[in-house]
């Protein structure tokens, strides 16, 4: 159901509010770019630092936006699970494709509490939920055997998006779940190796500054051209690289605002680039020849 190139989209803001007009703007940016698929409300759209009432109104605005010429996913993950049947029971009212939800974070839940608390929200909300796997920000693995299970009790469970370096891990549930479960790679750099061992494609940061390119790293790997993929992969290394010199989103939302895509406003306890990373984010953004509309002096 998704494939190819899915943007984490950033959520921009404006003088301490969201910023619907950019926001607009960005999912046409999208559209024309030839992105497959938008995720709002994830790691890369700032969403613990959302009120509930600006998470779901987001979600409802993209959807707004989108008019069905581009499938959008909400995140709607929550370290508690009646948050996230909240959220997920809105993002299905409001028209959202599917919802992609987290592992629940900093409680740490044993195996059996993450299969209680997906097997939950699936349970209550007939919407097509993705899982999402990032030990480095939760604290905590959904292991594959735990995947397994839900999937086969959860029919709209229906793919996972996996932030790790463990190739290990993506073959195991590849063999696992076979080729109708829907792996995305969660890290730009891993996407072609993931794509190699059978993943569908990326929820991508890189997505929000060079959407064609993405999109075609990702349609070359799952035609089965390897070695176009391949090349591609390497010239978009160092932009995959920057992407995530200080924590994500600083340098990617600080590269949209470059472009004159959105404001440059984070919200604590998020701030903005140490100056000597911006410079190199800049230059790394000149050799890509990315407009720079703002008045830099690097």
């Amino acid at each position: 159901m998704f494939s190819g190139s899915i943007v984490a989209l950033i959520t921009p803001f404006k003088n301490g509010e969201v910023d619907y007009e950019a926001l607009r703007n960005l999912v046409e940016f999208h559209i024309r770019g030839g992105t497959d698929a938008i995720l709002v409300c994830g790691t890369t759209g700032e969403a613990p630092t959302l009120t509930f009432e600006e998470h779901e109104k987001v979600i409802e605005e993209t959807v707004k936006y989108a008019a069905g010429r581009i499938k959008v996913i909400a995140g709607t993950g929550a370290n508690a699970t009646h948050e996230a049947i909240e959220l997920t029971s809105h993002a299905k009212k409001v028209g959202a494709d599917a919802c992609l939800l987290v592992v629940p974070y900093y409680n740490k839940p044993t195996q059996e509490g993450i299969y209680r608390h997906f097997k939950t929200v699936a349970d209550e909300v007939d919407i097509p939920i993705i899982l999402y796997n990032i030990p480095s920000r939760t604290g905590v693995e959904i292991a594959p055997e735990t995947i397994y299970r839900l999937v086969k009790e959860c029919p709209n469970v229906v793919g996972s998006k996996e932030s790790t370096p463990s190739m290990d891990r993506i073959s195991e549930l590849r063999r696992l779940l076979g080729d109708n479960f829907t792996i995305l790679s969660g890290d730009d750099s891993l996407t072609l190796p993931m794509m190699a061992l059978g993943a569908k494609g990326v929820i991508s940061v890189a997505n929000n500054v060079l959407p064609k390119e993405v999109k075609a790293l990702t349609r070359y790997a799952l035609e089965g051209d390897f070695r176009r993929a391949r090349e591609l992969h390497y010239y978009l290394w160092d932009l995959f690289k920057i992407l995530f010199v200080e924590t994500n989103p600083i340098p990617v939302k600080t590269a949209c605002w470059l472009m004159g895509l959105c404001e440059k406003e984070f919200r604590l306890p998020l701030c903005e680039m140490r100056p000597e990373n911006e410079r190199k984010l800049v230059e790394v953004l000149r050799r890509y020849n990315i407009p720079i509309v703002r008045d830099v002096q690097y």
